[in-house]
């Protein structure tokens, strides 16, 4: 399957879900057991979960072709995706700085452009701007961080009822997401995918096996379908 499960545009009525943060092979092997759309892999330094091009083609190699490789950079300049694409298979991008559509859409890959959720936030804005982007993926805003800090997103009245905006475009949705949490997250947003990584950890980088199997079955048994 060319691109993997994530990037499938046949509408299969399921949430995809995307395992992100993964450092090493043994926790990819585990996503692909559990049937996950897509990993993925941090190319950000300054991350705890950051992965170099020899451990992220260790991780790619575990792999089956059904699931997704999602490369996530911050802010990184051109001759460092460059640098990456040129050496490991990626099937989709994550942008999750202060990117510009044009910088995002410079590979000629699909790419997916999180937004961090703040009052000041307009989605309508930022729906027209990333009009190329397969998708939007929704963080959680915390200062001076990226993403990946558990803390769930802050939902504000004004940007429940801008979600409108974001209608016609596949909504991922990140931010704190646990087991315990991501179905009532499905149920009230109906997003095309979900994405975790703090949610199934023990620590930063550190997937915990039952975490993992546990966020699976509660998307499944969410009784929620994919737009």
């Amino acid at each position: 399957m060319s691109g993997g499960r994530f990037l499938d545009p046949r509408s299969d009525g399921r949430v995809r879900v995307k395992f992100c943060g993964i450092a090493v092979p043994a926790d990819a092997r585990r996503a692909a057991a559990l049937e996950a759309d897509a990993i993925g892999l941090v190319f950000y330094p300054d991350s705890p979960r950051a992965v170099d091009v020899a451990r992220a083609r260790a991780i790619i190699e575990v792999l089956p072709p059904e699931v997704s490789r999602v490369g996530l950079f911050v802010d990184a300049l051109p001759g460092e995706i460059e640098h990456v694409l040129e050496r490991i298979p990626l099937d989709l991008l994550q942008f999750h700085g202060s990117e510009t559509p044009d910088a995002c859409a410079r590979y000629s890959m699909p790419y997916l452009k999180a937004v961090r959720l703040r009052s000041e936030l307009n989605l309508a804005e930022t729906a027209a701007a990333f009009s190329s982007a397969f998708g939007i993926l929704l963080d959680s805003y915390v200062p001076g961080a990226s993403g990946g800090t558990g803390r769930p997103a802050c939902w504000t009245q004004d940007l429940e009822s801008d979600l409108d905006a974001l209608a016609g475009f596949r909504v991922v949705l990140a931010g704190g997401l646990r087991p315990e949490t991501v179905a009532a997250e499905i149920a009230r947003r109906s997003p095309y995918a979900v994405d975790v990584s703090s949610g199934i950890e023990t620590a930063p980088g550190e997937k915990d096996p039952a975490r993992m199997a546990a966020f699976m079955k509660a998307v499944r048994q969410s009784g929620n379908t994919a737009p």
